[in-house]
């Protein structure tokens, strides 16, 4: 029950966040670019887009001759992607119980979703069921320390809990350990003029949504003060890290 209804809470946040979504998700651009690259061209392929969002990815894909499947768990993020034309397929579903038969798929994409999954081990094996001998999974993730500028500002402001966890690279390279796979770690630093961009991008995005905490937003302007007076300063600005994960899985 609980995990229901904590998929109902990142689906409401994702919903919220769909009109305005890609003005604030370049992080998510460049991080689906490098999982792309990864793959190399593809053409005349079947391939799901796990958590597509606005549909960015999925029309790449399909403006690259594929036909594309594309699935979110939000309904407002779907059909976001459906106004944009971005897929031939679109699914309303969750990645750990992927509505889709066995070996259907020649290629599953995820670009920064499956941390909102409740296991990545169960994520995993549900794209290795869906995808053929032959295909391909590739996925991104965020590893332990991501957002810790974030996590350290908040402790020197109050004592609630404003930033996920996030499993370390360790615990993500297990997961991946019943199959033959490549494994790229991929720091990404960031670097903001002010906390109030920073946070605009992070709520922006639908990555407000805490399992356990304070929502995480846009708080009154006194406490922006005293979290930007506290947060590490750079000549480039207020840095905000992420440790991305980028894994490959080869269906044999």
């Amino acid at each position: 029950m609980y995990a229901d209804l904590h998929k109902q809470g990142i689906a409401r946040t994702f919903g919220r966040a769909a009109a305005g979504y890609d003005r604030h998700a370049a992080f998510q651009r460049a991080s689906g670019d490098e999982l792309a690259a990864l793959l190399g061209p593809l053409q005349g392929k079947t391939l799901l887009d796990a958590g597509c969002g606005t549909g960015w990815f999925s029309r790449v894909w399909q403006r690259s001759g594929n036909r594309v499947i594309a699935l979110d768990l939000s309904s407002d993020m779907l059909a976001e992607a459906r106004r944009r034309e971005s897929a031939s397929v679109y699914l309303a579903g969750d990645i750990e119980r992927l509505p889709l038969a066995d070996g259907s798929l020649d290629i599953c994409f995820s670009n920064l979703a499956v941390q909102w999954c409740d296991e990545l081990p169960r994520a995993l094996a549900e794209f290795h069921r869906v995808t053929r001998p032959g295909g391909m999974i590739a996925f991104s993730t965020l590893a332990e320390g991501s957002l810790e500028e974030l996590t350290r500002a908040w402790r020197q402001v109050d004592s609630a809990v404003h930033a996920n966890r996030f499993m370390p690279a360790a615990a993500i390279a297990r997961a991946l350990q019943p199959y033959r796979h490549q494994l790229h770690a991929v720091p990404h630093r960031l670097y903001y003029p002010g906390l109030v961009p920073l946070l605009q991008d992070i709520k922006g995005v639908g990555a407000g949504y805490l399992r356990d905490g304070r929502p995480l937003g846009l708080a009154g302007s006194q406490r922006i003060r005293r979290l930007e007076a506290v947060w590490e300063r750079h000549a480039a600005g207020l840095p905000l890290t992420y440790q991305l994960i980028h894994g490959l899985i080869y269906r044999d």
